[in-house]
This record gives C-alpha cells, sequence and structure tokens, in this order.
C-alpha cells in the first residue's frame, strides 16, 4: 500500500565475530601464500583438549565449502565454517591476544563440550588429602568472595577432578579461574597432581557470577 513503510529485513548475525585486528593478521598471513585472494579462512572443530574445544585453522579455496557450511564475507576475508562445527563455534570471537611475548589469534568461545563425568572416587588417599586440603585452606575462601566453591570427585593416576558449584557453575570465566587459579595452587602445593579436569555440569548453573553472551 503506498505510503507505508516498509521494514527492514532482519540482519544475519555471524556464526563467529572477526575483529579488526585479527581480520588483519589473517590477511598478513594470507598475503604469503600464492593466489591468495580466492583463499578463505576455514576454522573447524576438531576435538577437545582439557575440557575445551580444539581448533584448526587453514587456508583453502572458498569456492570449495558445501552448501551447508558456514560462509561468512568480512570485507577482503571469507571465513568457512564447516557444517559440523557450526553450533559448536555460534556466538565465538576470533581475536588477538599476547601468547608468551608474541601476539596470535585466539578464540573466544561461550560453547563447551559436555563435561566428562565421573564417579565419586576415594578420597582417603594421602594425595586427594593434600589436595582436600589445599582447597579448604587456599581456594575456596578465595572464591567464596564471589559464592563459589570447588570440591574434589576424585583422584586418578594423577589428574584431579573438581566440581565447581555455586557462583562458579555457569561462570563464563570458570575455565580462566581452574585453569590460571585452582589449578596452579594444586600442581604447586601437590606435585604428584600433574592435570585437573572440571567434571561441572556448566549448562545448569543458575547463579554464576559472570554470565557468558548468550547464544
Amino acid at each position: 500500500m503506498a505510503g507505508m513503510a516498509v521494514p527492514d529485513a532482519p540482519e544475519l548475525q555471524p556464526v563467529v565475530t572477526i575483529t579488526d585486528r585479527a581480520r588483519a593478521m589473517v590477511l598478513e598471513v594470507r598475503s604469503q601464500e600464492s593466489e591468495a585472494e580466492r583463499l578463505a579462512l576455514w576454522l573447524e572443530v576438531n576435538g577437545v583438549a582439557g575440557g575445551a574445544y580444539a581448533y584448526d585453522m587453514y587456508f583453502e579455496a572458498a569456492t570449495d565449502a558445501g552448501p551447508q557450511d558456514a560462509v561468512q564475507h568480512h570485507d577482503e576475508l571469507t571465513l568457512v565454517i564447516p557444517e559440523a562445527s557450526v553450533d559448536k563455534v555460534r556466538g565465538a570471537t576470533l581475536d588477538v591476544a599476547d601468547q608468551g611475548g608474541e601476539e596470535g589469534l585466539v578464540i573466544i568461545n561461550p560453547n563447551a563440550p559436555e563435561p566428562e563425568v565421573r564417579p565419586q572416587g576415594d578420597l582417603s588417599g594421602p594425595v586427594a588429602q593434600a589436595v582436600l586440603a589445599v582447597l579448604e585452606d587456599a581456594i575456596n575462601p578465595s572464591i567464596a568472595a564471589h559464592g563459589g566453591r570447588a570440591d574434589l570427585v576424585a583422584v586418578e593416576e594423577g589428574t584431579a577432578y573438581l566440581r565447581l558449584s555455586g557462583g562458579c557453575q555457569g561462570c563464563g570465566l570458570a575455565k580462566v579461574t581452574l585453569s590460571q587459579g585452582i589449578e596452579v595452587a594444586i600442581k604447586d602445593a601437590v606435585p604428584e597432581v600433574t592435570k585437573v579436569v572440571d567434571v561441572t555440569d556448566h549448562a545448569s548453573g543458575s547463579n554464576p557470577y559472570y554470565e557468558p553472551a548468550k547464544k
């Protein structure tokens, strides 16, 4: 009808956001490839490591993308995400961060694989008791300020399995808290422990201290 405003078409949200710095870094690396202009950056989830997704990024022709793959255009850079990886990286951001004194690409992903479920183990051994002491004396008093708590589930073959609760459950920073705080403290105090695994079901957290971006 004449005079009626036509609503704008809804803007499609990209599966993965690429910052300007990340795009510039990718383009710089791509420029060293032959026929660089025809190459897209492919981002693929290739497994799980340390309770988080592991990724593979490589250059391949954009025309190789299948009909169900996600294809995004960011100015002169095309990003392709294979169909099997789309839901695993939806809402993620490709950015640049300092990595041991050098800048490198990082993927900030609000999604995580299903946590590994472990039965309650025997906590009476000396290693388990040492880990419990670290949690009660050093870790839990600290994260209690955020309404959180860390409990030991089991210790098996040098791996301590923890479950986070309270304000840490569902926390978008729980992975950072585990790797940079809890894991370091436990390894320093209990050398028999070489790995710390989070078995928390973060998806069911109802009161996270930090709420990640909605999917």
